[in-house]
């Protein structure tokens, strides 16, 4: 066999690798020996090319000498060869000396470097915000905290996590972009460790928000960093702590370990509960993303004496730029809408929905009220209803719970699922269920069903196993929605739709006209901790919106409270909502529907303007069903 020939390149690369992996003294041999080999004869030629070449040999390498001794910093003394030998090993230990100095503060400095690269030093802040882990949940929430802190400066949001802090301080400036005057410091380390957790300084934090990290067991990782910091901050001295938990069967758990003074969130069951009342009230979804992100107007807490001794009737047209929708009695206890003739204490406090906590001001004068234009409160709706539930997951059985709690007797629900998903739930008293068996991504899986004569339809999204990219979980949900969207040309009507998302990225790839109501858990279970976080009080109002029980939020005809077509102030609308013991927040003008950004929804809007509502407009109300 012919022998292979090996080019010179690498040759010296094998070379090199050998004599590094020979250790330190032959590293500095061949250094030296390189060094030598350039520094002599370069040294030579500098002399000999000179314009004051010594005339003799010996001149000559005596100049060389000192060149070199000065280029190696040896002094190139000249004397007796003792001499000679002495000062060398002077210069080498002084070079040894300062070599080594030079080596160990380089070494500290590049060791201080990387701790502070892998995030590990103590945050010393005060009032500041914690998010301990990391998630989907991390944009949103730091995005909100950055709105909410817009009129705070040097206010600060503080993230424990086991990633790396250069990878998250990349995803960070990717997707959430600047933060202005809030600055967010990133740490690295377990939050399940005590003595870590004190890297984000915990006791001296406004709020701590618990993250789901995404992973497998997800939920007994919240319970143990929940477990983790009340050790590491005694529950007397502990800040507002918000988490959630994915599984019911672990909420009590990590309610426990949260103490008084946190709020645990049951991510499945609100989001729930948020598609069956979206479904009911199309619109209802961009309702609550006004209300739940800092941009606009959202719920605040504020005392106002002058109110004291008033009734809750009396504060509804008290105020011509916020809207009343409840109480905060002194020990806590949240009545959200409660009866106009309800009296006003000295120690409550109002919920008010208000562009920040400094624009609830009371108006100077009276609001103007149009009598003539306020109508009498029409029959209602037919009770039974028609609903379609394309897809099936682990938050479909409390959907249909829900969904039975809502609907008049002699509803009827379809249900299209694949033969091998569970389809699983309790028995119904209002509700009709009957399943069908397909594929809600196959197009002849609708040839049976007549889908536009349904009045309402909701699509979900299937469970995302642990650790699959967010942004490949809805692809079944969007080619669902093409094929929709395929049935709404072909027939010409147009669903209602309901439909649940993993990744709010893919909302923009959804095949559906604008304004079409869109859940997407992790978004909407960000937003409510991050209000929390901010309000604690919001955690039970909250409890009371979500639930089938007390008021929730309608969108209900305006025909129903002023004439349509008539120009009227705002303040009309309210007078009359209250007249039927509702609070109206806002309404939506079809006309707009379907134009972005705010899809014709109006929130709190100045109860001294005019306005006209149609037919086929909504007034926004918070009332009992």
């Amino acid at each position: 066999m012919a022998a292979r020939t090996t080019s010179l390149r690498p040759r010296l690369r094998y070379l090199f690798d050998n004599v590094m992996a020979r250790g330190t003294p032959a590293l500095l041999g061949w250094v030296t020996s390189l060094c030598l080999l350039v520094v002599v004869p370069a040294s030579a030629g500098l002399v000999w090319a000179g314009p004051h070449t010594p005339a003799t040999r010996s001149a000559q390498l005596l100049a060389i000498w000192r060149r070199a001794g000065r280029t190696l910093r040896l002094g190139g003394a000249v004397g007796t060869p003792a001499y000679v030998l002495l000062s060398v090993l002077l210069a080498l230990v002084t070079l040894l000396f300062v070599s080594t100095l030079v080596s160990l503060i380089t070494s500290g400095l590049n060791q201080k470097i990387m701790a502070l690269r892998l995030g590990r030093s103590t945050v010393l802040e005060e009032r500041h915000t914690v998010l301990l882990g990391w998630s989907d949940q991390v944009f949103p929430i730091v995005s909100e905290l950055v709105a909410a802190n817009a009129n705070r400066p040097k206010s600060v949001v503080a993230i424990l996590s086991p990633k790396d802090k250069v990878g998250m301080e990349d995803e960070l400036h990717t997707r959430v972009g600047r933060t202005g005057g809030t600055r967010v410091i990133c740490r690295n380390g377990p939050v399940t460790d005590p003595d870590v957790l004190a890297r984000v300084s915990p006791r001296t934090a406004d709020a701590i928000l618990v993250l789901l990290p995404g992973t497998d067991g997800e939920d007994a990782v919240v319970v143990k960093t929940l477990l983790a910091l009340d050790a590491a901050v005694p529950g007397g001295d502990r800040p507002v702590v918000v988490a959630a938990v994915r599984d019911a069967r672990h909420h009590l758990a990590a309610s426990l370990a949260a103490g008084p003074r946190g709020r645990v969130l049951n991510m499945d069951e609100i989001t729930a509960r948020i598609i069956v009342q979206t479904s009911r009230q199309p619109g209802l979804s961009l309702v609550y993303q006004e209300l739940l992100d800092f941009a606009g107007d959202e719920f605040y807490a504020v005392a106002e004496p002058a109110l004291a001794g008033r009734t809750f009737g009396e504060a509804l047209l008290a105020y011509a730029t916020s809207s009343v929708v409840g109480l905060v009695r002194s020990g806590g206890a949240v009545l959200l809408n409660p009866g106009p003739h309800t009296v006003i204490r000295d120690d409550d406090r109002l919920v008010l929905i208000t562009r920040d906590d400094d624009t609830a001001v009371l108006a100077g004068h009276p609001l103007r009220v149009d009598e003539a234009a306020i109508t009498a409160p029409g029959p209602p709706a037919p009770a039974a209803e028609r609903l379609l539930l394309l897809g099936w997951n682990r938050r479909a059985p409390m959907i249909v719970d829900q969904l039975d709690q809502y609907v008049g007797r002699g509803s009827r629900l379809d249900i299209v699922a694949r033969g091998d998903e569970p389809v699983v739930h309790s028995a119904t008293r209002h509700l009709d269920v009957r399943f069908h068996s397909g594929d809600i991504a196959e197009p002849h899986t609708f040839s049976g069903l007549d889908v536009p004569s349904y009045d309402r339809v909701i699509v979900l999204g299937h469970d995302r196993p642990t650790g699959e990219d967010p942004a490949a979980s809805d692809v079944r949900t969007l080619v669902t929605l093409l094929h929709l969207r395929a049935l709404e040309e072909s027939t010409g009507r147009e669903l209602s739709l309901v439909t649940e998302m993993s990744d709010d990225r893919n909302r923009l790839l959804a095949p559906v006209r604008e304004g079409t109501d869109f859940i997407v858990s992790g978004r909407l279970i960000s937003l409510l901790m991050t209000q929390i976080s901010q309000n604690h009080h919001l955690a039970d109002l909250f409890d009371q919106l979500f639930t089938p029980d007390g008021s929730e939020i309608y969108l209900k005809p305006a025909a129903a409270y002023v004439r349509p077509g008539r120009d009227v102030s705002y303040a009309t609308v309210v007078e009359s909502a209250r007249r039927r013991h509702h609070c109206a927040i806002g309404y939506r003008l079809q006309a707009q529907a379907a134009l972005g950004p705010s899809y014709g929804v109006r929130l709190n809007p100045d109860k001294r303007e005019r306005v006209r509502l149609g037919a086929e407009d909504r007034v926004i109300v918070l009332a009992e069903q």
